[in-house]
């Protein structure tokens, strides 16, 4: 197979009759056959041929997850054109004008949800000429038409115009363009990918290479359609694969759908979840919630058999090795009475999470193996469709991003493009027919990314002995000391802010300078729950110092003579540290749709506060700009 279309071809005469798209519209999931999305894939291309769409015309997506979302995709590829999906976390203006104007969308499919965004900036979008709606509205306005009526002109066009329609299906080939993804902005612009057809399906089959998805299994597809990742392990390797794949219920707005989310696994019981941290870390604080509320013995108990799962389990690839085998039947004995209840919860089916989104922490990791839901860490990027490594089910390291898939290249360099040996840290780089067209209008970043058939991705890691690959963060990202060495921020981030009820969010940074300092947004209801705890008047100045000195202490445990200072080289530590009084968040665009810091525009905001930083006055945590936001993070006038 080498077309998207060839895939669903091929899934429809072997599994005509399964299950594949499963919604909640009302009360209960109902689904739709392979053989019925590809009808249904058939009239709304051939409805958007009887319209005027030509090949290569490019048609956003915006619109949450669910049955429409996959055949809309579906039929602007049936009928030629290119798919732009957009997240639907971006907001009316000008990032969203921008996607829409930068990759000359001539038709926009949109929700009744994600509606009023494109209504608000229609006037400002002169490519655009037509807008079809999912859900029907009452009037329409000329350029708007609902894809009821676009599915019935497309009944009427096969009657009529049959074999045009197969010509046009039959004129897709393998490196025509199927979507131009825009990326979710760690950098401060983003990038337009230009994936073809071939991109995905040979990323299909090299991710399937890793695993096997038995025709049985279902997924709630969590993560949202348009990401990547969602877009190529949930909706086309379950196509691939004749499973079945479901849509978290929608509910008033994005928020609220995350809502439905614990009653929507116990539904659909899921085989696999693809999971964000963010997501991984919720279902964490909930687990741990219930089993509190179980009373203290119960928690002891859990704390003991996590303890003794840990022994056992190792990193994955150790699990039950050596002296741990004489764990093995308090382990089972704990799994039974405790582990398996909590499995209960995510619908009883739920073998393994799978996330790739961003590094997961190893504690995260090892408490999920746990339970019996190994969490297992993948790589990848849009730029190459986006699978690159795994870890699976029989064969993982906790910490690693698992071993490459086959049909792959990769080579590990230095910065000068040389290759290094195994077990040394460089520029991950991979070659394979995964691996993105280039940029859209965007010539300059094309070359950078792309060099003899390679492309650069622009991540630093190494592959251990065993081909286990290792991400340690994005080259763009790392701290520079004054003498040239490199380090990435994102461990101690993430272990900080993940380990600390007090600190929300973290970025480090250090360009080159003598000692690296951080940007710190602190929990200011758990600092109020400690201080009133502790009575400690918040109001008074001595209570505001007792304050910053307990986040102050939250960083020392890492710093020399710290319980932790074995975790990270002392000189990536922060020597100062910046309260701030506002959290990094999509709305101030300091973090991108995936919840990552867009780095770039938290150092253009936040430029004076860093000079500041690198000043005598600034070492010490009580000083004056910090004593100032920690009163703004308590709410104290």
């Amino acid at each position: 197979m080498k077309t998207i279309i060839e895939l669903l071809e091929n899934s429809t005469a072997k599994y005509g009759n399964n299950p594949y798209l499963l919604e909640k519209k009302s009360d209960r999931y109902e689904s739709i056959t392979y053989r019925e999305t590809k009808d249904l894939a058939f009239t709304t291309a051939a409805g958007m041929l009887a319209l005027g769409l030509e090949k290569g015309d490019r048609v956003a997506l915006l619109s949450e997850s669910r049955t429409d979302w996959v055949l809309s995709e579906l039929g602007i590829l049936h009928a030629g054109a290119i798919c732009v999906p957009l997240s639907i976390l971006l907001k009316e203006g000008a990032d969203l004008k921008f996607r829409i104007d930068h990759s000359g969308s001539r038709w926009i499919i949109v929700s009744a949800l994600q509606y009023d965004k494109i209504k608000a900036i229609r006037k400002d979008l002169v490519n655009l000429e037509k807008i079809i709606l999912l859900d029907p509205r009452e009037s329409y306005e000329d350029d708007e038409i609902f894809i009821g009526r676009v599915r019935n002109s497309g009944e009427e066009f096969l009657k009529n115009h049959h074999e045009e329609f197969m010509e046009r299906i039959k004129s897709v080939g393998p490196d025509d363009y199927a979507n131009i993804s825009y990326t979710s902005g760690t950098t401060a612009d983003p990038k337009a990918i230009i994936l073809s057809h071939r991109n995905y399906t040979a990323n299909i089959e090299q991710t399937l290479t890793l695993m096997d998805v038995p025709e049985w299994w279902t997924t709630l597809l969590i993560l949202p359609w348009d990401h990547s990742f969602a877009h190529t392990v949930g909706i086309y390797i379950m196509m691939a694969t004749g499973a079945s794949l479901a849509a978290v219920q929608s509910g008033k707005s994005y928020l609220d759908s995350i809502k439905h989310i614990p009653e929507n696994i116990r539904e659909i019981k899921p085989v696999f979840l693809l999971s964000a941290p963010a997501l991984a870390k919720n279902f964490r604080k909930g687990i741990e919630k219930s089993i509190k509320e179980k009373g203290p013995m119960i928690e002891k108990l859990f704390r003991h058999a996590l303890k003794v799962a840990y022994a056992y389990n190792g990193i994955g690839w150790d699990k039950g090795k050596g002296l741990r085998i004489f764990l093995k039947p308090l382990y089972s004995l704990y799994d039974i009475i405790l582990f398996k209840k909590i499995r209960a919860g995510f619908g009883g089916r739920l073998k393994f999470f799978f996330g790739g989104a961003a590094l997961l922490d190893i504690e995260l990791q090892k408490f999920f193996s746990a339970i019996g839901i190994p969490m297992l860490q993948g790589y990848g990027l849009s730029e190459a469709s986006p699978v690159i490594s795994g870890n699976v089910e029989k064969r993982y390291k906790l910490g690693s991003s698992g071993v490459v898939v086959k049909n792959l290249d990769i080579r590990i360099c230095d910065e000068d493009g040389k290759n290094l040996p195994v077990g040394q840290k460089g520029e991950i780089v991979i070659r394979g027919e995964n691996v993105m067209k280039g940029y859209w209008k965007n010539e300059r970043a094309t070359r950078e990314a792309l060099r003899d058939g390679w492309l650069f991705t622009g991540d630093m890691g190494y592959l251990d002995k065993d081909g286990f690959l290792y991400v340690m963060g994005r080259f763009k990202s790392l701290l520079i000391s004054d003498d040239g060495e490199k380090y990435s921020p994102e461990g101690i981030e993430e272990t900080i802010t993940d380990r600390s009820p007090f600190i929300d969010q973290m970025m480090l940074y250090n360009n080159q300078n003598k000692y690296t300092t951080a940007l710190l947004v602190p929990n200011g209801e758990a600092l109020a729950r400690w201080a009133k705890n502790k009575n400690i008047d918040t109001s008074s100045s001595k209570g505001l110092e007792q304050v910053l000195l307990e986040i102050d202490s939250v960083i020392n445990q890492y710093r020399t003579g710290g319980q932790s200072d074995d975790l990270f080289p002392p000189r990536w530590l922060p020597a100062s540290v910046g309260i701030l009084g506002k959290p990094f968040n999509a709305e101030n665009k300091l973090l991108n749709s995936l919840g990552k810091m867009v780095r770039a525009k938290i150092v253009e905001r936040y430029s004076d506060r860093i000079n500041y930083l690198y000043t005598p006055e600034a070492k010490n945590i009580i000083n004056p700009e910090n004593l100032a936001a920690i009163r703004k993070i308590l709410g104290i006038k």
